[in-house]
């Protein structure tokens, strides 16, 4: 695992912008999927998102795992690509975007408690305050006096905010080998979700949907900009900033869908979900802010015995 430093908080500005972009993107999958792709295949939505992309970065870098890393990012890719996206398409299809992605949101309590088991890190108040603020915050954004609750979809949606958080945090203890780019290590997990995903995916949903010329534009979308690009830049940010700052900055995903839906699909936004926006803006911008340093106790000398 190659080792980096932690860098200061205006250095880490153009990194956590750079990082932004994927979530913000990712918040574009709740319009693509209902306005674009066929309903009732979320498996193969997953599939032409991952495996494509997965497929193309290999062929570009032609660099393949090595020992131990073909465990590693096989889990990585399981937990990151195979699992999530599924779920994630299966959340957004039965359930109202706004309760998918409050559920969604609450994969920065998960990294939070994930780093004290996983990372050994202290469990500090600021993580749990600022994604409690965040899911409260997108809560108020998304969730309408009617919507709806199924069980299947709050179960998916739930369960993609777990794996997402467990694969977020075991990147960040992994690292990445020395030596093998961005590029070729998206390209490990998006193969490996993929090839997870694609057995799945014909046993569960069997034929393939009818692609049309719409369909085609949205899988493009999600596979190529909302799939090798992004996740390049989320993986990058985790090996380069702190994990509960990353996973904070999910929080757009909800926020995008939420402006998306005024601005295209003319969905108002009161008073109420201007307040949700404000707190999960302000959430995620204390996400980012520096903890406290340790204090560290002078070490004690000891006293010369006299001779």
């Amino acid at each position: 695992m190659t080792s980096r430093p932690t860098r200061g908080a205006a250095g880490a500005l153009p990194r956590t912008a750079l990082t932004a972009l994927a979530p913000a993107v990712w918040g574009t999958t709740y319009i693509v999927t209902t306005e674009f792709l066929p309903a009732g295949h979320p498996l193969f939505a997953g599939l032409l998102r991952a495996l494509p992309a997965g497929l193309i970065a290999l062929a570009l870098t032609r660099t393949l795992p090595r020992g131990a890393w073909w465990g590693k990012a096989a889990a990585l890719g399981v937990l990151n690509i195979g699992l999530f996206l599924p779920l994630l398409f299966i959340a957004a299809e039965r359930l109202p975007g706004g309760v998918a992605a409050t559920l969604g949101a609450a994969q920065p309590l998960v990294v939070a408690v994930l780093a004290v088991a996983v990372l050994r890190q202290p469990l500090g108040a600021r993580p749990l305050l600022w994604g409690v603020t965040g899911v409260l915050g997108v809560g108020l954004v998304v969730i309408g006096p009617g919507a709806g609750l199924d069980a299947a979809g709050v179960a998916a949606g739930l369960a993609g905010a777990a794996t997402m958080g467990l694969g977020v945090t075991l990147t960040k203890r992994w690292g990445r080998p020395e030596g093998v780019g961005p590029l070729a290590f998206t390209g490990w997990q998006l193969t490996a979700g993929g090839l997870f995903l694609a057995p799945l995916t014909f046993l569960a949903e069997g034929v393939p949907p009818a692609i049309d010329g719409r369909a085609a534009l949205g899988y493009l979308w999600l596979g190529l900009v909302g799939g090798l690009l992004t996740y390049a830049l989320w993986f990058q940010g985790i090996a380069a900033l702190r994990v509960t700052s990353v996973a904070v900055l999910g929080l757009l995903s909800p926020l995008v869908a939420a402006g998306l839906g005024a601005l295209v699909l003319g969905q108002t936004l009161g008073p109420v979900q201007l307040v949700g926006f404000a707190l999960a803006l302000a959430s995620i911008v204390g996400g980012q802010l520096p903890g406290r340093a340790p204090v560290v106790l002078p070490t004690p000398v000891p006293e010369r015995t006299p001779r």
